[in-house]
């Protein structure tokens, strides 16, 4: 019992660095900033974390029994590590952009929980045996460590990765309710009426007519959204750039407001499902058409929209506000 004893300090204090990189504020340093040097030091900390991982793990799959001194010593060099991978994230400022600094977060965040969840496995397991479950543990830190190859460099890549990602996001959303329209069609529309019942099945599983064209205009809105954030990909992989504070202060604000897309159109799409409530799909249609002009807005006042860029702009404002009005014609009568 007493070789474990560092094992729970190590616990404990990883637990405690793993707060602190969740809610901690970056530190401004005086030196002034290298991104080439902070990449490359943050490298080295994870690959060093990788290490440590194995060699923990290594001491506690096999006889004889690793002593309370070897202990020590292998969490010592865990915690070592952990703090050095957490020290060269506080590196990164702000002013390198709240996208990129969230992604480095959220990749330094995993190296963290990953080290926790091995030493509660080594905790918890026989210390004479390497249990599948300790393998798993050391193969998540390796692969957590080794994500660091992967991340975007800039705030720019970070912004083309988190633009990506919401794009994808969208296309499943649509492709899902494309999908539903076709397989919800009326299952008793070649029944004209329940001869004992003397009404037809239950409403509540499919579109009636008027559902039908309010979801045409709702599904205008969604199509609208994946064109938004393909065009706005598009415009920032191939103008966008993180050289000046301007910069990166407008990428990361068409970031934030982008993010705000797939959330606003699973929200509509969820409402859209029988049995409607025509009033509920009017309200996340405005909420999904104001996130949409707000992306739109931003994007042409930013650097990443030269004025030869601006005729997409336009014509999808116009389409939201299209799909908006019709949304707004058919569902007059719910307000």
């Amino acid at each position: 019992m007493e070789a474990r004893e560092p094992l729970r300090e190590l616990r404990d204090a990883l637990r405690a660095v793993l707060a602190r990189v969740r809610e901690g504020e970056p530190g401004e340093g005086r030196e002034p900033f290298e991104l080439p040097r902070f990449w490359d030091a943050l490298g080295q900390t994870f690959k060093i974390t990788s290490q440590e991982a194995t060699k923990l793990s290594l001491a506690f799959s096999r006889p004889p029994v690793t002593s309370a001194e070897d202990c020590r010593k292998l969490s010592e060099d865990v915690q070592n590590a952990i703090l050095a991978v957490a020290t060269v994230y506080y590196w990164l400022p702000k002013g390198q952009g709240t996208t990129l600094r969230k992604m480095v977060r959220d990749a330094t965040t995993e190296v963290v929980e990953g080290m926790i969840q091995l030493t509660e496995t080594i905790l918890s397991a026989s210390l004479e045996s390497l249990s599948q479950e300790q393998l798993i543990s050391t193969g998540s830190v390796w692969e957590a460590c080794e994500q660091v190859s992967n991340l975007p460099r800039d705030n720019q890549a970070a912004v083309v990765s988190a633009l990506g990602t919401c794009l994808g996001v969208v296309k499943d959303a649509l492709e899902e309710m494309e999908h539903a329209l076709v397989e919800g069609q009326d299952p008793y529309s070649d029944i004209m009426e329940d001869e004992e019942l003397g009404f037809r099945g239950n409403r509540d599983t499919y579109w009636s007519e008027a559902d039908r064209k309010l979801l045409s205009s709702c599904m205008g809105l969604m199509k609208a959204s994946k064109a938004c954030l393909k065009k706005v990909l598009g415009v920032v992989k191939a103008y966008g750039k993180a050289d000046s504070p301007e910069q990166i202060a407008q990428l990361d604000d068409l970031a934030d407001i982008a993010n705000e897309i797939s959330p606003s159109v699973d929200e509509l799409a969820l409402s859209m499902y029988p049995p409607m409530n025509q009033l509920a799909v009017r309200l996340n249609a405005a909420k999904l058409a104001s996130v949409l002009k707000k992306v739109l807005e931003i994007t042409k006042t930013s650097h990443v929209c030269p004025s030869s860029e601006e005729g997409w702009v336009q014509f999808l404002t116009g389409a939201v506000d299209h799909n908006m009005n019709k949304i707004k014609n058919f569902t007059q009568g719910q307000l």
